[in-house]
């Protein structure tokens, strides 16, 4: 059984973030990138299913510059066996993300497709539903315990008020929430073992890709500040506040 997760690469959550003084886009420049942290809980995922016997090889695929290999080396070091590397300069939204998907999966036999139930750069979270839709297969979103067999995979999941249990036929697509597990850090020598291990590149015009995006990002701003808050003497002093201040009233 072989299993494909998808990562992608973000700045790093504890880097501070500048926008371009033309609010199109992040200062990239000296930012610290990291694997996806919902991603990384999926190499995690698949490398225990594969440590359990239930799986024979696991492929990280991520899609961006030439250095998003070393996002790549470092879930290979997790445990991942291979790693697949679309070469691709421009912006990525959602869309385009799952067609290039779609293109790697009809390329192999993948028995489950495996991900972070969202990017924390972009929030989107419809990248898993998307390509579940496209490859017109099952799919089981933001799990939160995932069993697999060979012909099905059972996936708990969060819901308000209490859990929900899925049974989905193989293959299918699972998108991971943060209580599946904890990723493990790399060791040192496994670091220096992923060196040695394959990275297929490939571009879109390889897989027949187009790069027309649905999504086009306007402008960037960052947080306004908020003031203070204040404590008020009486509720009719708050009141007057909420109608002369704040005029929410």
């Amino acid at each position: 059984m072989k299993i494909l997760v998808a990562l992608k690469r973000v700045p790093d959550y504890e880097a501070k973030i500048k926008i371009k003084p033309d609010a199109s886009g992040i200062e990239t420049d000296g930012v610290k990138w990291i694997i996806n942290p919902f991603d990384e809980i999926a190499v995690e995922e698949a490398i225990r299913l594969k440590q359990a016997g239930q799986v024979t090889e696991v492929v990280v695929v991520g899609i961006g510059p030439s250095d998003v290999a070393t996002q790549l080396r470092y879930a290979m070091a997790m445990g991942a066996d291979s790693a697949i590397l679309v070469k691709y300069e421009g912006p990525i939204d959602s869309d385009l993300a799952s067609r290039v998907l779609a293109a790697i999966y009809a390329k192999s036999t993948y028995s489950l497709v495996i991900m972070g139930k969202q990017a924390i750069d972009s929030d989107s979270g419809q990248t898993a539903q998307l390509l579940a839709a496209r490859l017109g297969i099952a799919q089981a979103c933001c799990a939160s315990k995932v069993e697999i067999d060979a012909q099905s995979a059972t996936v708990k999941r969060e819901i308000d008020g209490g859990l929900e249990v899925l049974n989905l036929p193989l293959p299918c697509v699972v998108s991971t929430d943060l209580r599946l597990n904890t990723p493990r850090y790399a060791s040192a020598p496994n670091i220096m073992k992923a060196k040695k291990k394959p990275i297929e590149e490939l571009g879109l015009a390889d897989l027949g890709v187009d790069p027309a995006l649905k999504l086009k990002v306007l402008r960037l701003a960052a947080l306004v500040k908020r003031k203070a808050g204040r404590k008020v003497e009486s509720v009719e002093a708050l009141v007057k506040a909420l109608h002369e201040e704040a005029k929410v009233i």
